[in-house]
């Protein structure tokens, strides 16, 4: 439901709509505008009865919503958001993010080597995973809190924040204590308790898509962050798992316009894990740009022979470098700033 006030509501007849809401159960989202001002309802199982508010001083009108996430979408902002990620740096606005890293922590010499050559490539976040969510309970876990004071120690060499994944609650907490931006990871995607907990959380959310998720499972799963109260939710398409085997998943850049328009939220391609092929992260990385994404999330490593995962899709730092540099001209065309 979203409730519109008329041009001459006072703020008691704000409060009393706002506490009619609180009332029956739901939450309450006041939502100023440039000529008045509306109010979300959340929180209510089903359709409510706009004759309820419509009876209120003040109200002009209430609309029903019918999708069931009614913060992510964009009945309730029609603005896109740009999201923050540390002061002078917003995922949105205009501008080209790019996320760099290697995979996963393997030592404190291999992350602040990558983190070095990803911030003179041109990065903008550094990325890297201190636990990792592995398809083989015998692969590779990540190096857990050690990897994610690693992470700290080049953020503060670097100057780079750094965007890292929780699988649970108590990975979460730590992600949070030593990150700039908590990365939700595909298989995770509906943890709807992790959810609910990031949303507590005064940190951005990195949001990737499941491996067979809709978009709009996808943007439901934002509406759990979003409903916590965390407003600083970014998405990232990172590929589905479809009968194609040419590459490890078929990196669905469909989804960024479609989601842009269901949603006023920040949009980010994965195409290392999109498309699992070095080779194909280049062009991949570039379309997405064509198609309007906010940024890319890419996987460097200079040594990828040696990676403890993901070593097929890393690119070389020189690569990369190269990469942002076609990046930063194609942004004179298509009109974003990195």
């Amino acid at each position: 439901m979203l409730i519109l006030m008329d041009g001459e509501h006072t703020k008691a007849n704000l409060a009393e709509v706002v506490a009619r809401v609180e009332q029956l159960g739901f939450k309450a989202h006041v939502i100023p505008g440039a000529n008045s001002t509306a109010v979300g309802v959340t929180g209510n199982p089903g359709p409510l009865d706009p004759r309820v508010f419509e009876v209120l001083p003040g109200v002009k009108q209430a609309i029903p919503v019918t999708k069931s996430y009614k913060l992510a979408g964009r009945d309730f902002q029609h603005g896109d958001s740009a999201v923050e990620i540390v002061p002078g740096l917003k995922v949105g606005a205009g501008r080209f993010v790019v996320m760099a890293g290697p995979c996963a922590v393997e030592s404190r010499e291999q992350t602040l080597r990558i983190a070095r050559q990803v911030k003179a490539g041109g990065a903008h976040v550094l990325r890297g995973g201190a636990f990792k969510p592995r398809t083989s309970p015998y692969a590779f876990q990540g190096m857990g809190e050690e990897g994610l004071k690693i992470l700290a120690e080049a953020r503060a060499e670097t100057g780079l924040p750094v965007v890292s994944e929780a699988l649970d609650p108590e990975s979460l907490a730590l992600v949070y204590k030593y990150a700039d931006v908590i990365q939700i990871g595909a298989r995770n995607m509906q943890n709807f308790a992790l959810l609910k907990e990031a949303g507590k959380l005064d940190k951005p959310v990195l949001l990737k898509r499941g491996l067979s998720a809709t978009v709009d499972e996808w943007l439901q799963s934002a509406e759990y962050l979003l409903s916590e109260g965390n407003k600083r939710v970014i998405l990232c398409e990172r590929g589905i798992r479809t009968f194609s085997s040419h590459t490890r998943n078929t990196l669905d850049l469909n989804a960024v316009p479609v989601a842009q328009k269901l949603s006023h939220l920040p949009v980010l391609v994965d195409p290392s894990h999109g498309t699992g092929l070095r080779d194909k992260v280049a062009p991949l990385a570039k379309a997405s740009a064509a198609v309007g994404a906010h940024g890319v999330i890419i996987e460097v490593h200079d040594r990828p022979a040696e990676a403890l995962c993901d070593g097929p899709q890393a690119m070389p730092p020189a690569e990369f470098a190269a990469l942002v540099e076609v990046l930063k001209k194609l942004g004179g065309v298509l009109g974003y700033t990195m």
